[in-house]
């Protein structure tokens, strides 16, 4: 019997693991990057070594069976306890090398503060940062490969502990003319209010997008332009440019403001849409004097920005 479960590899409990998340053969071979045929046959492979059927196969949907979940369970820990050996390995090799991740949309607003108190607090602590969209920093954080991650509004987990860092408005964006055009009353400050066709987004795949789209009661086919833009200056630069509206997290404003002269602002009725900005980490990860010390920085950097933010555009004004 020993013999048979040493046959188990890390991968096939990976591949089980996504595909009970996706629900579906052809998404969970996305989300791991490997081929649906691929995918498929490692499944038959574990349900073979063990003996015993996971899931049943729906036209659509795959549905685990009673066994499927027990092994679910089971290969959460397995998962998890890999992840952590080898983070524990590298870390070891490397130091006191801290990898951290976060969103594109995140990144330029907060790195620049994080690192000059980093430096201030500790001068031969090593920051690694890996820039990417959430899908592919969660992947890395549980991989092993990143520590920790700071995320918008990421979904609840079990493996993972979520830290609150701040919460971050969004305020409309646009030439002077766009806003003017859309009148003083409070109905036309409301997300739901806005006109789709004037709305442009980040690119898919940008969480911000996603809660952008969701604040406004959308879907991404109701929006005029499908310009593919990766960054938010590339959009602040459009809009200033009249060529429409955008959402813009309070985070950007000083730094966008200045990069984008001709934008104008004007902050949403009340209650503002807001994200929430998290600090991520694995739960069987050591949450030591490291996340702590981390956690304070990013708040106090979280804080600053904000600071400077609302002095631009204060929360009971907005600019004309």
């Amino acid at each position: 019997m020993a013999e048979r479960f040493l046959k188990i590899t890390l991968k096939q409990l990976a591949y089980f693991r996504a595909l009970a998340e996706a629900r579906n053969f052809g998404r969970a071979a996305d989300a791991v990057n490997v081929t649906q045929p691929a995918l498929s046959m490692q499944i038959k492979e574990l349900e073979g070594i063990l003996g015993v059927t996971l899931v049943e196969r729906l036209p659509r949907d795959i549905r685990l069976t009673p066994a499927g979940r027990a092994v679910l369970t089971r290969a959460e820990r397995v998962l998890a306890e890999a992840a952590e050996l080898e983070a524990s390995a590298r870390q070891q090799a490397l130091g006191s090398a801290l990898h951290l991740g976060m969103i594109p949309t995140v990144a330029p607003y907060l790195l620049g503060g994080l690192l000059a108190r980093l430096r201030a607090a500790d001068i031969t602590r090593e920051l690694r940062l890996r820039e990417a969209l959430t899908a592919d920093l969660l992947l890395g954080l549980r991989e092993g490969r990143l520590d920790a991650i700071v995320l918008a509004d990421p979904p609840p987990a079990p493996d993972l502990i979520r830290l609150p860092l701040i919460s971050d408005r969004f305020l409309l964006a646009g030439s002077s003319a766009r806003l003017q055009a859309m009148g003083e009353g409070a109905d036309a400050l409301r997300p739901r209010a806005l006109n789709p066709e004037h709305l442009l987004l980040l690119d898919d795949g940008h969480c911000l997008a996603d809660q952008a789209l969701e604040v406004c009661a959308l879907d991404r086919r109701q929006t005029r332009l499908d310009l593919g833009a990766s960054t938010l200056s590339t959009l602040c630069g459009l809009v200033a440019q009249g060529f429409g509206l955008t959402f813009l997290p309070e985070i950007a404003v000083p730094s966008e403001l200045s990069g984008a002269p001709g934008i104008h602002l004007r902050r949403f009725a009340t209650p503002e849409p807001a994200r929430e900005l998290v600090l991520v980490r694995r739960a069987s990860s050591d949450g030591g004097a490291w996340v702590e010390d981390l956690h304070a920085h990013l708040m106090a950097v979280g804080q600053d920005v904000l600071a400077r933010a609302r002095a631009r555009v204060p929360p009971e004004a907005s600019l004309p």
